[in-house]
């Protein structure tokens, strides 16, 4: 895929500006949205126990959270209502994670109901996005899947959690993921993006939306190789 060349503003766009630590504190969720505001990034992406944020201090800025996270192996009605707790509380856009086991089965039927319970307990206009855990699945699977988000009313699918010991984001995965939905759907790349190459070939291989926790980093990257 061919772009424009991004400067680090419209790179920045791409950008959900995460931060899932398990030891992450309100302070740290405070200085999130700060540098989110002046980074310009589209989203900032959080732990839903976070929720609600106030993001007043950053005009535009969206809140995404994520469900069933990180392993994805949750009851779908725990899922569900969780989801639909996150929208309650001011979520713009949902990051769940699939039962990888399922998919490893080949039961796919079983992970489009999992998604499609999700999506019914938070409809549109929230963003539902389907983390798939891309390194930890055969090219097969991975078609599979996104095929089974598509049909169960997803928006996105997305690589992975960043916490997964197969690896994060590669941009085979994201190429495959971004054939198989056709434009149809967005593609989250997410899970060990640390500099702006590794960025611009995610978009390259298709990824619209970057799931990002060194973001400041990257777009700094970006500036020097462009030599501002």
């Amino acid at each position: 895929m061919t772009h424009d060349p991004l400067d680090a503003a419209a790179l920045a766009r791409f950008v959900d500006h995460t931060l899932l630590k398990p030891e992450a504190t309100r302070a740290d969720v405070e200085a999130l949205v700060a540098e989110a505001g002046r980074l310009g990034v589209y989203s900032i992406c959080i732990s839903p126990s976070f929720l609600p944020v106030d993001v007043s201090g950053a005009p535009g800025l969206k809140v995404a959270t994520v469900c069933g996270f990180p392993s994805g192996k949750h009851h779908s009605d725990v899922k569900a209502a969780e989801a639909a707790r996150s929208v309650a509380d001011g979520a713009d856009e949902v990051d769940m994670v699939i039962d990888v086991g399922a998919a490893k089965e080949r039961r796919f039927d079983d992970v489009q109901a999992d998604i499609a319970a999700v999506r019914a307990a938070a409809p549109r206009p929230t963003v539902l996005k389907v983390i798939i855990e891309s390194a930890a699945l055969s090219d097969h699977e991975i078609v599979e899947v996104c095929r089974a988000a598509e049909a169960a009313g997803a928006d996105f699918v997305k690589t992975s959690t960043g916490f997964h010991p197969a690896g994060g984001a590669t941009a085979r995965a994201v190429g495959i993921m971004a054939g198989t939905v056709g434009g149809r759907l967005g593609v989250k790349a997410s899970g060990g993006i640390r500099t702006a190459a590794d960025a611009l070939a995610m978009i390259d291989a298709g990824a619209t939306r970057l799931g990002l926790s060194g973001t400041a980093a990257v777009l700094a990257g970006l500036e020097a190789d462009a030599g501002y």
